[in-house]
């Protein structure tokens, strides 16, 4: 089941689920990932960590069988970097996320009609499934990825204090170190200094 169809290497966390079984009756799948797993995806997720992770799943046949809706809400306790001063920042992820999921075929062939349902309130263009699978797994990482603060902070940490740590004094004392700038010379005072030698 966790195995990756194809030549592309595996997911760090990765679940499949039948399209077919999907076809005869709604799924709803809880996943957790493992320590393995949760350690891998946060290198690729540049966390310090990822305490845990779980996701409940609801999968259900739309547009006639053709395609798969998922609907899911993921819960994770992760470790950030602070932007600022590179200290760890602890947060809860909780995350609700929808996504399509349609016949590679169907998505590939040009010339295939996609009943497209009104009543329908994803409005992206349906993802491929691989080899008639949907791996719930994948999809709970990415959008684990958007979930995260992307300029996560330490308490109290700010650019002006940690400029004031790094010994300068905030913007004022950035703005006292820069080298001042040599005055220009005033175009009129020289035409003046030649008017009165004449």
């Amino acid at each position: 089941m966790t195995d990756h169809p194809g030549s592309l290497p595996a997911p760090e966390f990765s679940r499949f689920v039948s399209a077919d079984a999907v076809r005869r009756a709604d799924l709803t799948e809880t996943i957790e990932a493992t320590e393995s797993e949760r350690r891998r995806l946060a290198e690729r997720l540049e966390l310090e960590s990822i305490d845990r992770l779980t996701a409940t799943i609801r999968l259900r046949a739309v547009r006639g069988g053709q395609m798969i809706r998922v609907s899911g809400r993921l819960e994770a306790d992760v470790v950030q970097t602070c932007v600022v001063s590179l200290d760890p920042v602890p947060a809860h992820v909780d995350e609700r996320f929808e996504a399509l999921f349609a016949p590679e075929s169907l998505i590939e062939d040009p010339g295939a009609e996609i009943d497209i349902d009104p009543y329908e309130s994803d409005e992206d263009a349906p993802e491929p499934m691989i080899n008639n699978r949907i791996d719930i797994g994948e999809l709970t990482a990415q959008h684990l990825s958007l979930g995260l603060d992307p300029y996560p902070r330490a308490g109290g940490a700010d650019f002006a204090g940690y400029d004031e740590d790094a010994g300068g004094e905030g913007a004022e004392g950035a703005a006292a170190a820069e080298p001042e700038e040599p005055q220009k010379p005033n175009p009129f005072a020289v035409l003046g200094q030649l008017k009165n030698r004449s």
